[in-house]
């Protein structure tokens, strides 16, 4: 569908997919103005919508899909000012992607590309067969998926096993570290394109109302959906002690509870 709005198979990429129930949110960028042109006047008289409806019904073998759409630049909802097309091609400039493409979209296309199609001898239908699909869980990974090179890391010279982040630890950070979320992002920032200036101080003035709890929360959540498989433990660790936050870092490593039962 979203070739289909630009005109061009490399005409819009995507970034990002990051389920959020009942949402699915899909982070694009254009690779020329006309084709985020042609991809405005689509979402605009209905064009895009419609293609996502037909591919969906194919898809999941339904002959009716409800959708919904919405389309933002940032913090601007585009969807008001369809009707002006250059306020829009300005807003959608103003957020140029900060972040790299996610390895699992590329995964994703490749397994695509690569898909087989059986003809079923018993019913005669088409049969999509891709064995090697690893179907991303975002913002936080499987369990089962892939985790970095750095299997295990060291902490206070103990041994610990790498993971990726669980919501468990995502709510005790965002609980625990208080004040000192900053300084936290700006030590993920050093390998998180998605975190780099001014993205923190824009995140503090956004949520300045709902208190630290949130800010730390969306702080994290850039990091998880920016870095997907590579969001482990071992480097928000490394972030906590380089900002003597010892004591969060003991408590997302569960050593306060180990303590507490011997």
């Amino acid at each position: 569908s979203l070739p289909d709005s630009t005109g061009s198979v490399n005409g819009v990429d995507m970034l990002k997919v990051h389920c959020s129930h009942p949402h699915l949110i899909v982070q694009l960028k254009f690779c020329k103005q006309e084709n985020c042109r042609r991809f405005l006047q689509s979402y605009r008289e209905g064009a895009l919508r419609e293609s996502l409806q037909n591919h969906l019904q194919l898809s999941l073998a339904m002959t009716t899909v409800p959708l919904e759409t919405e389309l933002k630049a940032g913090n601007e909802h585009l969807d008001s000012m369809l009707k002006d097309e250059d306020r829009c091609l300005e807003c959608i400039y103003r957020e140029k992607p900060d972040r790299l493409r996610d390895a699992e979209i590329t995964e994703l296309e490749e397994c695509f590309r690569s898909l087989i199609v059986h003809q079923s001898i018993n019913n005669n239908t088409a049969v999509k067969d891709c064995a090697s699909l690893n179907s991303p869980t975002l913002p936080y990974p499987s369990p089962g998926s892939s985790l970095s090179p750095q299997v295990t890391f060291i902490f206070q010279g103990q041994e610990f096993a790498n993971r990726m982040l669980t919501p468990d630890d995502h709510q005790k950070f965002a609980k625990l570290v208080s004040k000192k979320w900053k300084q936290v992002g700006r030590s993920l920032q050093k390998n998180c394109r998605a975190l780099r200036d001014p993205v923190i101080d824009n995140l503090a003035l956004e949520y300045d109302r709902e208190g630290l709890y949130e800010q730390a929360y969306q702080l994290l959540l850039r990091f998880i959906q920016s870095e997907g498989k590579k969001a482990t433990i071992a480097r928000l660790i490394a972030a906590l002690e380089e900002n003597g936050l010892i004591s969060l870092a003991e408590e997302l490593l569960g050593l306060h509870s180990n303590e507490d039962c011997s």
